[in-house]
């Protein structure tokens, strides 16, 4: 099963082109789950698990793959559903991600296929579920609908919050953007992601929009310079102190987002930190391609804020 996805390294080129490839899974029954390629290390039969004393209840233990031990984290329980029985783990597989700067394998019942995508084919779960669900978006595939999963969420969830930013580097630089009409728009399609972001905004007094995808990003941009060409408002580079997009998200993804900013020239001087899950290389030649001006690994909360004081120290100056 490994073999499946032995040429993920190979289809780098599909990122910045607003297209993804999407690992389609059966948890429980016929609904069809996906999650990016990108986050997917390899699928393999589930190995020999040990079980973890006081560990979550969704932690069905750890597994030695190819000398490297990795929790096993059961999806089915994670997302409500019926857990993997323990005599049906040997039939399960184990699809292992790695994302968040960590290395982890989801039981799942099945492993379905491949399939790309355009970004702009999948969309944001309903706004009443925003909150609530695991999903970070829909999309169909073989004639039925493929929630895509938040697997962020659920690892969060799972092995608890990441580092915050300190409060002694909070309260040493909330003053920076006092006096300043700049602001930060945001875009992420992961509930914990934004706030997150919300977080760190409201720590160091700044304000913000946050959305949930780069389409709607872009239409805000496009929104304001329209404005501005009226003679209503300042320019959209006199407002706007930063765009901080996720790279992976519904209709369209951050490379396109960052692309579509440097073609406008009423918005071209924005600076942008593309601000990602995904690890690789990859990432940053992408970047650097698409003209983004930073990019950072994600919930690194105190990272994020020194770029943004960084940011405010520039225009101040």
């Amino acid at each position: 099963m490994s073999s499946f996805l032995e040429s993920v390294d190979k289809r780098t080129s599909l990122a910045g082109m607003n297209r993804m490839e999407l690992l389609l899974f059966n948890i429980k029954g016929k609904q069809l789950f996906g999650i990016n390629v990108f986050k997917v290390r390899e699928v393999i039969r589930t190995p020999e698990i040990s079980p973890v004393p006081k560990s979550d209840a969704r932690v069905v233990g750890v597994a030695d793959i190819r000398g490297l031990t990795m929790p096993i984290i059961d999806l089915a329980m994670a997302l409500d559903l019926e857990p993997v029985a323990k005599d049906k783990l040997s039939e399960s597989l184990t699809i292992v991600t790695e994302f968040n700067s960590s290395i982890q394998g989801f039981l799942v019942e099945d492993v379905d296929r491949i399939i790309h995508l355009r970004w702009e084919d999948i969309l944001p779960p309903p706004d009443s579920l925003m909150h609530v669900n695991y999903l970070t978006g829909i999309t169909r595939a073989q004639n039925q609908i493929v929630e895509i999963v938040d697997v962020e969420k659920v690892l969060i969830e799972v092995s608890g919050p990441m580092a915050a930013m300190s409060d002694d580097f909070a309260e040493a630089n909330a003053d920076k953007s006092e006096g300043l009409k700049y602001f930060i728009l945001a875009a992420d399609d992961s509930t914990v992601a934004r706030t997150q972001l919300k977080n760190v905004f409201e720590k160091l007094r700044i304000k913000h929009v946050i959305v949930n995808n780069g389409k709607k990003a872009l239409d805000l941009l496009k929104k304001w310079a329209d404005e501005a060409d009226q003679g209503s408002v300042l320019p959209v580079s006199k407002r706007v102190l930063m765009v901080i997009s996720d790279i992976e998200m519904p209709e369209m993804d951050g490379y396109t987002l960052t692309t579509n900013i440097r073609k406008d020239d009423r918005l071209k001087d924005l600076y942008v930190v593309l601000n990602s899950s995904l690890s690789g290389g990859f990432n940053e030649k992408l970047t650097e391609k698409v003209g983004a001006n930073k990019f950072l690994s994600k919930w690194h909360s105190e990272e994020l804020a020194v770029e943004i004081v960084k940011r405010l120290e520039a225009v101040r100056g």
